[in-house]
């Protein structure tokens, strides 16, 4: 199946992984709860167990260095996509009151990403995402 629009997910490199995964699963929570129509139906088992509904689409998860993960920030935002952002303040915080203060704290340009999510036209995330590389 084809789809019109991409989500995306990229964590920098040089991350433990238990912060990558930590980092993707909370981006991916953002775009789940941020973006209308993202979510499919709850599914069902054989024996009647009901389990939450999950993204209608794939989501891609790439890595980059810092570097290209600044890169291609700018380019999401300058193309006005749906974005979601993890910066390194956020791992010393302990909640989401606390996480948004560290990002309303940094200018954009200035951010310490670790990790970006963006859904958008297929085109557009791709054009933001180019060059990164698929996580292994």
């Amino acid at each position: 199946m084809r789809f019109d629009t991409k989500i995306g997910i990229v964590v920098r490199d040089d991350l433990a992984a238990w912060q990558r995964l930590n980092v993707t699963a909370f981006l991916a929570s953002a775009v789940a709860g941020g973006v209308p129509g993202v979510i499919g139906d709850p599914y069902e088992d054989a024996s009647g167990n009901t389990y939450l509904a999950m993204f209608r689409q794939p989501v891609l998860v790439y890595e980059a260095d810092a570097e290209a993960i600044k890169a291609a920030h700018a380019r999401a935002l300058a193309r006005g996509m749906d974005i979601a952002v993890y910066i390194e303040d956020m791992f010393k915080t302990g909640h989401d009151e606390a996480n948004r203060a560290t990002v309303r704290a940094v200018a954009a340009e200035d951010m310490p990403l670790v990790g970006f999510a963006v859904h958008g036209p297929k085109n557009g995330v791709d054009k933001a995402l180019k060059g990164l590389r698929l996580h292994p």
